[in-house]
């Protein structure tokens, strides 16, 4: 079989074979080959006009036109002696070319060390490729270097004496310039990020990357916020074959603008625990805090897109063996507070402890689930005087009898909730400080499938139509006194409609007498399978009024609900369109819509669209896109080649690419990101404009810039524009991200 790295022991003992037109000599001490010289020795070929080769010493000398593949490295120059044993030698007037990342360059002479190790002198190394038919080509980059030490099996480079140049004009000039050869990590600084900030003035970070081991590396950074002050950050993570983590900190000595000191810590920790006698256990642990309720608001980029006021940090301990599961958890919440939009702080759980048994379908084929569950809960002591601490404990049974068929399926089901508080002050009339429940709840789910062919403009399709309806009944108890924990009401939407319990959480069980109708149709492609459109309505009916609420809401009385439509487009990879409408039929209006839809032709190809309405809330209009600046005159028309994945695209191309979300009501933009990017295949540029709402009333600019050197390096002015771009315009794809695929020698077999 081939193989893609030949042993060394393996490698001494490979025959060495001669061809040429004309050989001459000795087959023990001196072979001439001259017209068409050839020696083949593993991986290596070596070709020329004439070549000497002295089978005792290992050696061979070429002249005239030599060509090198080696693994599928490429060298042509003019001279070369070579050992092909320790493959020691010289070859001078070099062109080079490796096959791992395409790199090139040409030389004076090239010293080879060892097989993996070279010294190339009076060089220049750059990814750009040269372009067919053009006598005035030059690189868009490329690294001059008196001498370059390359490391192929360590895959760095160390240039003595280098400059880097873009587009002809040096960027840097250094004695001593190490890069990579490969995307292998290795130690050392990163380019710095430079940038201007609309509260925080000139930023300045530098970064140095510590590559520790295979496992382990650091980030460490020192940064200067010219009207903030200096500040100091790191990033560690490590990997093991039972555990994995990563520990993040950002520290300000002191804010100029807070006068105060700043800080930041994340920590993350996933661990694999064998115990005989408990089973098999995963630990897990995350940690977040802050230094105060600003930071989120002036450091919003160390939260990534989005500005969370809430962080966890808790501790999860699972294992189990055979049908019994269990966890015990820690959880505790740090608040950041704004004097805009005060924040009730959830509760922390300290501590929860909860076993489940599920020993899947037992005799009948009855599915049962049993859960058992005990929690400590603790208000923010900045809010004990409203809320109340206190101990639940809870038991939960579940048993169904699942019908199911290819033309539907019926569930009847069961549910019996036990539960029992214990609370730190009274929460009852009488004084009591403890009340215990039960409530039962049955249901009854079933749906039929309708299935018919199709036929639209010859395509093949599967029309389906699935009614569905789940009729719920539990019982009313009083409930009015227990806290809301860890309980929430759901959102309405097609997945809470169908639900027993309209509150997710076990501090609300809805009282509920009602039936939930549904109707589904969709059309699938018969081929495939894919579906392609899709079409839905459901509605609930109540027989009696909820009488179970959450605080300050009022009891549901109405009998129907508001009804639900939904539905969904795609009918071609290109278009998709989807939409949800929730209708108040009483009152004749909607309450609230979102539409959605994207038009994607190919790659790096985007446009994207939605509109969000709720009552008495917020309308937002929302416009995301990526496309070449050149072909926005041809969005409805055929592509020129990189319409579909995969396709080759053409260099030297403008993108633009940005999102833009429009409060209707307040009459302004929300969020804005907007950004040009530039592929001139062997280098991307990108600048971004980011502006994001940390409040009503605040929010924070800043400008990104990003020069990527493929194959080299990425230069950031201002924060990563890549993760913005990311976080924000939906579909985005980048630009030069390659597959990461392993380069094989026999792809360039000579």
């Amino acid at each position: 079989m081939l193989r893609e790295e030949l042993p060394e022991g393996e490698q001494a003992q490979r025959p060495v074979y001669l061809s040429g037109d004309a050989l001459e000599g000795q087959q023990d001490s001196h072979v001439r080959i001259d017209g068409d010289a050839e020696l083949r020795r593993g991986d290596t070929v070596i070709r020329a006009d004439h070549m000497e080769y002295r089978p005792a010493e290992r050696e061979a000398r070429a002249e005239g036109n030599v060509h090198i593949n080696k693994a599928g490295d490429v060298y042509q120059g003019r001279e070369l002696q070579i050992n092909v044993d320790s493959y020691q030698g010289h070859f001078d007037d070099v062109r080079y070319r490796f096959h791992a990342n395409q790199a090139h360059g040409e030389a004076s002479r090239i010293d080879f060390l060892s097989r993996d190790e070279y010294l190339v002198h009076a060089a220049d190394y750059t990814t750009c490729q040269r372009a067919e038919h053009d006598p005035d080509w030059q690189p868009a980059w490329q690294i001059r270097a008196r001498e370059l030490h390359l490391d192929r099996l360590e895959d760095v480079g160390l240039a003595k004496g280098a400059v880097l140049e873009f587009m002809g004009v040096p960027l840097l000039a250094a004695p001593y310039l190490s890069f990579p050869l490969s995307d292998r990590r290795k130690s050392g600084f990163l380019p710095p990020t430079v940038g201007i900030d609309s509260v925080s003035g000139f930023e300045y970070e530098q970064p140095y990357y510590w590559n520790i081991a295979p496992n382990m590396d650091a980030t460490l950074t020192t940064g200067l916020m010219l009207r903030r002050g200096v500040n100091f950050a790191g990033e560690l993570r490590y990997l093991q074959p039972d555990f994995s983590g990563e520990l993040a900190g950002r520290w300000m000595p002191d804010d100029s603008l807070r006068d105060d000191a700043r800080w930041s810590l994340a920590a993350r920790h996933r661990q694999a625990i064998d115990s005989t006698a408990l089973g098999p256990m995963k630990l897990e642990a995350n940690l977040n805090r802050v230094s105060d309720s600003n930071y989120w608001r002036d450091f919003s980029y160390d939260f990534g897109a989005l500005t969370p006021r809430l962080l966890p940090s808790d501790l999860l301990l699972t294992g189990g063996q055979g049908d019994w599961r269990w966890q015990m958890r820690s959880l505790k919440w740090q608040t950041l507070q704004d004097t805009d939009s005060v924040i009730v702080p959830p509760y922390d759980v300290l501590p929860q402890m909860k076993l489940r048994y599920q020993p899947g379908l037992l005799a009948g084929g009855v599915d049962v689930d049993l859960e058992f569950d005990a929690t400590r809960f603790q208000a923010d002591r900045r809010f004990r005087s409203s809320l109340n601490d206190g101990d639940r404990f809870y038991m939960l049974a579940r048993a169904s009898r699942p019908f199911a068929g290819p033309q539907g399926f019926l569930t009847p089901s069961l549910q019996l909730h036990a539960s029992h508080y214990r609370f730190e002050r009274s929460a009852l009339s009488g004084g009591e400080r403890s009340h215990s429940r039960v409530v039962p709840t049955y249901s009854l789910d079933s749906g039929l499938v309708f299935e018919r062919e199709a036929q639209y403009r010859g395509r093949g399709l599967l029309q389906t139509l699935e009614p569905r309806l789940l009729y719920t009944y539990t019982p009313y108890r009083d409930q009015s006194m227990l806290p809301m924990y860890d309980t929430a009401e759901m959102d309405f939407n097609f997945a809470s409609i169908f639900s027993p319990n309209s509150y997710v959480g076990q501090d609300r069980i809805a009282d509920n007498n009602l039936l939930t109708l549904g109707l589904t149709s969709r059309l699938l492609a018969q081929d495939s399978g894919t579906e392609l459109a899709r079409a839905s309505i459901a509605q609930r009916y109540r027989f009696s009024n909820q009488r179970v609420t959450s605080p300050g809401v009022s009891p549901v009385q109405e009998r129907w609900s508001d009804i639900l439509l939904g539905g969904a487009v795609n009918w071609t990879s290109r278009w998709g369109t989807e939409g949800v409408l929730q209708y108040n039929f009483k009152e004749r209006e909607s309450i609230r819509y979102t539409l959605t839809g994207f038009y994607r032709p190919g790659e790096f190809r985007v446009l994207s669209a939605g509109y969000r309405m709720k009552r008495d809330s917020s309308k937002q209009a929302e416009l995301g896109w990526q496309w070449p600046l050149a072909d926005f005159g041809r969005l409805w028309g055929a592509d020129d080649g990189a319409a579909s994945p995969g396709a080759q695209r053409r260099d030297g191309r403008w993108y633009t690419v940005g999102r833009l979300n429009y409060s209707m009501r307040d009459k302004k933009l929300v969020d804005t990101t907007v950004g040009l990017e530039y592929d001139g295949c062997c280098w991307v540029g990108r600048v971004v404009l980011e502006r994001l709402q940390n409040s009503f009333n605040s929010s924070s600019t800043r400008v990104m810039f990003q020069l990527e050197l493929v194959g080299l390096s990425r230069i950031n002015i201002g924060s990563n524009p890549l993760s913005s771009l990311r976080d924000n315009v939906p579909h985005y794809q980048v630009l030069r991200e390659e597959s990461a695929q392993p380069s094989s020698r026999f792809s360039q077999y000579d």
